[in-house]
């Protein structure tokens, strides 16, 4: 073998880890977090559990990342513990769809239909396909189906290059007397683990084992062991990831260790021992691609079967490794914990996390104005340090889904995410400047208590209406987001140009009375106050508005949509805004 080959075979490997990452970006795009969304589903049933996380680690092509997905999950206490074991334990099988595929290029046969079976066959096909999907196609679910497509043919025309470089190795018997090396299962063992630990991916690393096949010099007695150090290995990414998590997402990634571990330990045991007693004929033979696969999927299935009914006992087992400190008993958990650094590397994912999130900055800043509007009836000291407490409670909302964001943006998102992240980034502003305001009403409420200020009579009925219009657009505007209604918000407009109305008409009526008398100049500055926060209020509203309205359809210019909607010659948004207008007529 000399240099050529070397560059070859070095060559191949990166084709093959390339084309995996790729195809794993492609199918993680396609699946736009709704295979990670399903992980949340679940219930505390275990096989549900086991299936659920055998199935999304199937589609998305990562033991790694299905755990990583889950220690982030556990840190967030969107999961429990308890839950995760069982994720854990499907992840591992669900990693045998890649060795499965890998293995049919083995396939010897002259028939032509089985021919195709072969990856090497129709890879060349889906390459083209998947490149045309990706130059000439402006659908983005068709690009990720292009990339798919496109990374599988990549990561086989790899492992082919990689094959056919390592092939004359069959030839040196050096090369022979270095994996019988591995027969040890100790230095098996290592090797696997070191393999895969280096590049974070059993599917990979096994991938690499069924490439050394076609050189014939790797028995079974060699290509167990390393299999075997293969699934310890993947436990590096996820013991990785735990670091600076909470106790109960260290306690997933060690109990995906020891889940392996022992797994490994048992199974090594009872393979041994049958070979000690029945001198497994098999033992000393060259193992397949096919072999490399079956034996991976035994041992995983086989594990999980085993230890399964022992989940509670992993359960233990991890709090007896990690254990709780009684000068930290209890463990932060709010709402901005889902922000998990860790779902970054699935963008769907952590999109979906900052829609959730922004969703919990809604309801804040909406407790936060209504708290100060019922200061405008009944002044409380203790609902006013409320409100303050509320704008805080914003203001941390909008710096770290700020910081994620953009840390979000970096990342490979799809047409729709970017899209979505884009107008969130426009969201959180609007909902922190209405906690401004309502901060700002808070305040004036608290200077007319003080003063012992009271508006007249007409003054508050006029408010009242004003009050009410505020709380409704603000009540819409939130559920709108919330629950992406775009038959609400579109409602919502209307109601903004009748507040913009009322705004109007309130001051004009302050004016009148001033001039007469019947009010004072203090009491004007704060009405003005109050109703300029009502009105910019509204204007937020209505922006929150039209971002649902852009996420549910197509990206449209929010100043051209709002004049098109507001011109004169639009019969059905007036005859809606005088119907609104109706409901908050002036006394």
């Amino acid at each position: 073998m000399d240099i050529f080959s070397i560059l070859t075979m070095i060559g191949g490997l990166a084709l093959f880890l390339y084309g995996m990452h790729v195809m794993g970006e492609g199918l993680s795009k396609a699946s736009s977090g709704r295979m990670e969304r399903i992980l949340e589903t679940l219930t505390s049933n275990p096989i549900k559990a086991v299936l659920l996380g055998a199935a999304v680690t199937a589609v998305i092509q990562s033991s790694s990342a299905t755990t990583v997905m889950v220690v982030g999950f556990v840190n967030s206490g969107i999961m429990k513990l308890s839950q995760a074991i069982g994720i854990i334990m499907g992840a591992n099988i669900g990693t045998t769809v890649t060795s499965w595929l890998l293995s049919l290029t083995g396939i010897e046969s002259s028939n032509i239909f089985m021919q195709f079976l072969k990856p090497t066959s129709f890879s060349p096909i889906l390459a083209i396909i998947g490149v045309f999907l990706i130059m000439f196609c402006k659908n983005e679910k068709k690009k990720d189906v292009g990339m798919i497509m496109t990374g599988f043919a990549v990561l086989i025309f790899g492992m082919d290059t990689m094959s056919s470089a390592v092939k004359p190795l069959a030839e040196v018997p050096e090369f022979t007397q270095f994996l019988t090396m591995f027969s040890n299962p100790i230095l098996g063992m290592l090797a696997g683990t070191l393999l895969t630990a280096v590049i974070q991916s059993s599917s990979a690393s096994v991938g690499i084992l069924q490439a050394l096949c076609v050189t014939g010099s790797v028995t079974f007695s060699s290509a167990l062991p390393i299999i075997m150090g293969q699934n310890v290995g993947t436990c590096v990414t996820a013991l990785i990831s735990s670091i600076g998590a909470n106790k109960n997402a260290k306690r997933a990634a060690i109990v995906h260790l020891y889940f392996n571990i022992i797994g490994t330990i048992v199974f090594m045991i009872v393979v041994y021992a049958i070979n000690g007693i029945f001198h497994l004929s098999f033992w000393n033979e060259a193992a397949t691609p096919a072999d490399i696969a079956i034996i991976h999927s035994v041992f995983n299935i086989s594990a999980t079967l085993v230890l399964l009914p022992f989940s509670k006992g992993l359960e233990k087992l991890a709090y007896l490794t990690i254990r709780d400190t009684e000068a930290v008993q209890t463990e932060e958990n709010t709402a901005v914990s889902k922000l998990d650094v860790r779902f970054l590397d699935t963008p769907g994912l952590a999109t979906s996390q900052c829609m959730e999130v922004t969703a919990e900055m809604a309801y804040t800043a909406k407790k936060a104005l209504f708290y100060a509007l019922d200061l405008l009836e009944n002044y409380e000291e203790e609902k006013a340090a409320e409100v303050a407490k509320l704008e805080n409670d914003v203001d941390e909302y909008e710096d770290e889904l700020g910081t994620y964001m953009v840390k979000l943006s970096s990342k490979s998102l799809s047409e729709k995410d970017s899209q979505t992240l884009s107008l969130l980034l426009h969201n959180i502003g609007d909902f922190e400047r209405i906690s401004d305001h309502a901060l700002n009403i808070m305040q004036a409420c608290k200077e007319m208590h003080e003063k012992n200020l009271e508006f007249s009579s007409k003054a508050e009925e006029e408010l009242a209406v004003f009050q009410r219009a505020v709380r409704d657009i603000m009540e819409a505007s939130v559920e709108s987001f919330v629950n992406n209604d775009s038959e609400k918000a579109v409602h919502i407009e209307p109601l903004e140009e009748v507040i913009d109305s009322l705004n109007a008409e309130v001051k004009k009526r302050h004016i009148k009375r001033l001039r007469k008398g019947k009010c004072t100049i203090e009491l004007g500055f704060i009405l003005s106050d109050i109703t300029t926060s009502f009105e910019r209020i509204s204007d937020h509203c209505s922006n929150i508005a039209v971002s649902v309205l852009q996420i549910k359809d197509e990206s449209f210019e929010t100043h051209e949509y709002l004049n098109t909607l507001k011109d004169k010659d639009n019969k059905a948004f007036s005859i809606e805004y005088e119907q609104v207008k109706t409901r908050y007529e002036l006394p």
